[in-house]
């Protein structure tokens, strides 16, 4: 396999007439995602920890999942019940590498179902390590009209309020060692003017991990995030042009879109004692865009 980051993925053009209704699936897009299936290979960095991930049905979520499983740990993966034929293929996966898989459908929208997701992972492998706050709602908007209240609330809903309430709900289970992994985006900083409330969301998500990470350490739990660049995920082809599809990732450094399996080693450092001095960081995966 090579290893010129340049090539080491896909490069645009990517098949353009591929746009999906939400939540999108994997199963759909052209080319397929990697998301290390044939590639990550485990170290045993988090053995017979459990780890809780939403959005582990597809795109960064599964290559985390994978990676995860692979590094020695039980994984239970939240997604939308429209995402089951995702969610089934990577508890498959899970599994193949000898860890238990839990599926757990709903809507982090809700509140009950956030602190359900954490009641019902500690019931059914005894206790939780790792949480991998990742499921998101993008938006995205012409102008500042094309936002509506709807939008706005569901996207904070979505991606920082469950936050908050899984990272309550998971506290009183962790103990020192764990961690709580974040998925920011380099929205949180770049700040698109067609992404208004989803760079919201994603500054909100970066400035609670620093605050999480301030009120956890002396605790010994960790709290960090990752904050990808483009990432050939199925959101891309909701949200976006055949155009914009077809250039994903043209404009980086590199000159490609990531992988979600490029993403799964951050989410591996910061979870495991690889990471033990990292807290309150977040680490651009980005394709070479800076974001400062």
């Amino acid at each position: 396999m090579t290893t010129d980051p340049r090539t080491t993925g896909p490069r645009p053009p990517f098949p353009g007439d591929q746009q999906q209704e939400r939540p999108g699936l994997t199963s759909r897009m052209d080319p397929a995602p990697d998301h290390g299936e044939e590639s990550y290979v485990g170290k045993g960095l988090l053995r017979d920890k459990v780890a809780l991930i939403t959005g582990g049905d597809s795109g960064i979520g599964r290559a985390v999942a994978i990676a995860y499983a692979r590094e020695g740990a039980d994984v239970a993966i939240s997604y939308l019940p429209v995402e089951q034929s995702d969610a089934e293929t990577t508890a498959q996966w899970i599994e193949k590498a000898g860890r238990r898989a839990l599926l757990l459908p709903g809507d982090l929208r809700d509140e009950a179902h956030c602190r359900d997701l954490v009641a019902r992972t500690v019931a059914a492998f005894g206790g939780l390590d790792i949480l991998v706050n990742n499921a998101a709602a993008q938006t995205v908007n012409d102008g500042l009209d094309d936002v509506t209240a709807q939008d706005l609330e569901g996207s904070f809903q979505a991606n920082v309020f469950a936050m908050y309430y899984l990272c309550q709900a998971a506290l009183p289970h962790m103990k020192p060692g764990s961690a709580i992994v974040n998925s920011t985006s380099q929205q949180a900083k770049i700040a698109d003017k067609t992404m208004l409330i989803y760079a919201a969301t994603k500054g909100a998500i970066a400035s609670l991990t620093i605050g999480l990470s301030n009120l956890l350490a002396p605790k010994g739990i960790r709290v960090n995030c990752v904050a990808p660049g483009p990432i050939w995920t199925p959101i891309q082809p909701i949200v976006k042009s055949p155009e914009q599809i077809e250039t994903l990732g043209a404009d980086t450094p590199l000159g490609r879109a990531g992988q979600p399996a490029e993403l799964a080693p951050a989410y591996v450092l910061l979870a495991s004692r690889e990471g033990s001095y990292m807290s309150g960081a977040l680490v651009p995966v980005t394709g070479g865009t800076p974001m400062y």
